[in-house]
């Protein structure tokens, strides 16, 4: 006799996306208050800046792949590969929007919203691969092939 259950629990991925979203802000708390006391308010400013923008750009791309993974997961690669290029240039516009608006180096401090991206960068890639590669992720069904799936056969509607 087995205890063993035919029900397959997939996970939604919301674990590591907070994961990866708190090791961020971590990150960014940090360098701003050492902003704060080193450099004074521009550098404050900077550094929260620079981790909004790592947070809103890396949730959005990581919620938008989850979903399509869990709905389609065949196009989840496809999906994958292109939010990643619309991060990098989400990022590149809202750098020349910041350079052409005036707001670098008067009310931002340039080099401080450049640390927080990369140290805010450096904290979400780490939680999220370090949650992503302990979650239980089967790679393959064991149950037969009638148990408890729906699957239409060629020529049934």
């Amino acid at each position: 006799m087995t205890t063993e259950t035919n029900q397959v629990t997939r996970s939604s991925g919301t674990r590591v996306l907070l994961g990866a979203t708190g090791g961020s802000l971590l990150a960014g708390l940090v360098l701003t208050v050492l902003g704060a006391l080193v450099a004074g308010s521009p550098a404050a400013l900077g550094a929260l800046v620079g981790t909004a923008l790592v947070v809103l750009v890396f949730a959005g791309g990581s919620f938008a792949v989850s979903e399509v993974a869990r709905l389609m997961p065949a196009a989840a690669l496809l999906v994958a590969l292109l939010t990643y290029t619309l991060q990098v240039v989400a990022m590149a516009l809202v750098f020349v929007a910041l350079s052409g608006s005036g707001l670098l180096d008067e009310t931002l401090a340039r080099g401080w919203l450049a640390g927080a991206v990369i140290a805010g960068t450096a904290g979400w890639l780490v939680l999220q691969v370090t949650l992503a590669t302990r979650q239980r992720i089967p790679a393959y069904d064991l149950r037969p092939a009638g148990a408890g799936r729906t699957t239409a056969r060629a020529g049934e509607r």
